[in-house]
């Protein structure tokens, strides 16, 4: 168990809130985005429910096809809602405010528009009628993903990549076993679906987004269970267990002395169990304490370590992770964070994958201290994203992020897509990205297990998470080439698309969640009476039941004790999504503001080369 120390303060760093792409977020912005949104939600929810856009509009949207049943939600006007609540907070001049509130409003509107035009198309010519709850489901989708493309092209982004290594290895294979696992999917959802159980009936009545029915509500767990089978079945034909070259691990470090002995001292452990030599690099980046010290002297007790200090003078993650690769003699690379502490199984589990030498990455599975406020709400959202998606990921060869807690490399394979970019937030997913898209297999393996810091305070989890949630928008616009580029990625054509719907998603979880109240409590519809459940379903959501899924399949039951947690943990998360979004930089003006508020020193005001 990792015993937490009293420097929790020590989390910022040059990395934390990159230069240019990132402006200083007051913790009043996202409050007043939600004052605002209630507002407007507010006004357009009265309007529309006064004639004459009563009789126009019946069921309270602004939905012009002709449609089945009631609604649960109008999603139209919570879009728009949250468009112009954005639109006013984010930071950025008039003229830039005003422009992105009318792009991302008008392609939202053109967009439904046009659904609607082939609604009524099908109406005339064939008497097809869509259900309320599909008008609905698709608008939502829409939403999400106009907003997060939006900001993608007017926010200030890193440039798109010199070169976006590809190969269509593994390419035509991935793409048939995602059809054939939709397939089956679709007909077991419609299969559960026509059955007349009670049980079929309840979740109709909770079902994602409001009584949308069970086949809609199972489809992507059900996607994904086969995924994951088809993963874990992979995994364990492709590993060999006596596999053990000598590695390199590189571990960068700034002002770490406090934690750096119990992550060497894992490491040691580890080393044990490992039939190869262990080299190991401390990256001393900039330190201002003991770090290179405390390392040599480390080093000195562990037999089972090759380790030696590097100084690398320029401060940046992405800088000392370069000197360690530059650095490294040995065909396979293990990268470390310096409060990341290896199982003793840890380092022979992971390198037993590289006897294929079409394994390019594998990452494994983070677990939580254990002794912090947020560490069970942690450890189930680890277990559903390393130990249960990212396997499934794993069988269509589609895996985009290995976290930079534990990744391993094959050295080469780095050093080919151009090494780690720097000035950007997720240097860890681009470079497991790219790795996959040059023709490498990307492994998760929750057998590969290793204890990860979690923040102890608020602004800590606050700094962390805004980091986090940028990168989906960084990363996607450096490899901006598999998303509109000719290849055929299904990275950059299904799962980077997917991830950038689901951050709008999450961005706009807390306002769904306030205008849901609103729209229930105010009685704007009593036709429906399924509100409750809808914003229930959306704030607990299919990921919710399968956290408790990934625990029960990884053998870790203790942790389901923890579930009421990681629902609120949830709605913390969203709402930190939201002020990710806001912390993005609008052109000049977040610089300015950056300049004035922070006043780096020159050499740090330039962005860092990305390509």
């Amino acid at each position: 168990m990792l015993h937490r120390t009293s420097s929790d303060h020590n989390y910022w760093s040059v990395d934390s809130s990159p230069a240019k792409l990132t402006r200083p977020l007051s913790v009043w912005a996202a409050p007043a985005l939600l004052a605002i949104f209630t507002a407007v939600a507010s006004t357009l929810l009265a309007l529309i429910n006064a004639e004459p856009m009563a009789s126009i509009f019946p069921n309270g949207d602004v939905v012009f096809s002709p449609y089945l049943g009631v609604h649960s939600i109008p999603l139209r006007i919570f879009m728009v809602s949250f468009f112009v609540a954005f639109s006013a907070v984010v930071g950025a001049r008039a003229p830039q405010r005003l422009r992105f509130f009318l792009e991302v409003t008008l392609y939202y509107l053109v967009i439904c528009a046009a659904f609607d035009l082939v609604n009524i198309a099908a109406y005339r010519l064939t008497g097809f009628v869509y259900s309320i709850h599909v008008v609905e489901i698709l608008s939502g989708l829409f939403g999400f993903y106009i907003f997060s493309i939006r900001l993608l092209d007017q926010g200030t982004m890193p440039r798109r990549a010199a070169f976006a290594p590809f190969s269509v290895r593994f390419k035509a294979t991935s793409f048939v076993m995602i059809v054939l696992a939709v397939g089956v999917a679709i007909g077991l959802s419609l299969w559960i679906d026509t059955l007349e159980l009670p049980l079929v009936g309840d979740l109709r009545s909770v079902a994602l987004l409001g009584g949308t029915g069970p086949g809609v509500f199972l489809f992507l767990p059900v996607l994904f269970f086969i995924l994951y089978v088809v993963g874990t079945v992979g995994a364990m034909l492709r590993r060999k267990p006596d596999y053990a070259p000598q590695v390199t691990v590189i571990i960068p470090a700034h002002n770490e002395a406090h934690i750096l002995p119990r992550t060497l001292a894992a490491l040691e452990e580890a080393a044990a169990q490992y039939q190869g030599d262990v080299h190991v690099l401390v990256l001393d980046n900039c330190s201002t304490d003991n770090t290179a010290q405390i390392a040599a002297e480390s080093f000195a007790q562990m037999p089972n370590l090759r380790g030696r200090v590097v100084d690398v003078p320029v401060p940046g993650k992405s800088n000392a992770l370069n000197e360690g690769i530059a650095q490294t003699q040995t065909e396979i690379v293990i990268r470390i964070d310096a409060d990341t502490q290896v199982s003793p199984t840890s380092v022979r589990r992971a390198v037993r994958h590289f006897w294929r030498h079409d394994v390019g990455v594998v990452g494994g599975l983070p677990i939580a201290p254990g002794t912090g406020k947020f560490d069970r709400a942690r450890n189930l959202e680890t277990l559903l994203k390393h130990g249960y998606y990212q396997v499934a990921y794993s069988a269509v060869n589609a895996v985009v992020g290995v976290p930079g807690m534990l990744a391993v490399y094959r050295t080469q394979a780095v050093r080919d897509v151009g090494g780690f970019t720097g000035g950007m937030n997720g240097e860890d997913t681009d470079m497991s990205l790219r790795i996959g898209e040059m023709g490498y297999r990307v492994v998760g393996d929750p057998t590969i297990t290793y204890v990860s810091e979690v923040p102890a305070s608020w602004k800590h989890l606050r700094e962390q998470r805004m980091r986090w949630f940028r990168s989906v928008y960084h990363v996607s616009s450096r490899n901006r080439d598999y998303l509109d580029g000719w290849m055929p990625s299904v990275r950059g054509k299904i799962i980077l698309p997917f991830m950038l719907l689901n951050s709008g998603r999450r961005a706009m979880t807390v306002p769904l969640v306030i205008f849901g109240a609103l729209y229930f409590f105010a009685g704007f519809n009593p036709q429906s009476p399924l509100t409750v459940q809808a914003v229930f379903a959306v704030v607990m959501g299919a990921p919710a039941l399968m956290a408790g899924f990934a625990a029960l399949a990884n053998g870790r039951v203790g942790a389901l004790i923890g579930l009421p947690e990681y629902i609120l943990f949830r709605l913390v998360r969203s709402y930190l999504t939201l002020e990710s979004v806001l912390s993005i930089a609008f052109g000049e003006t977040a610089l300015r503001e950056t300049q004035l508020l922070l006043a780096p020193p020159a050499s740090q005001d330039k962005m860092q080369p990305i390509s």
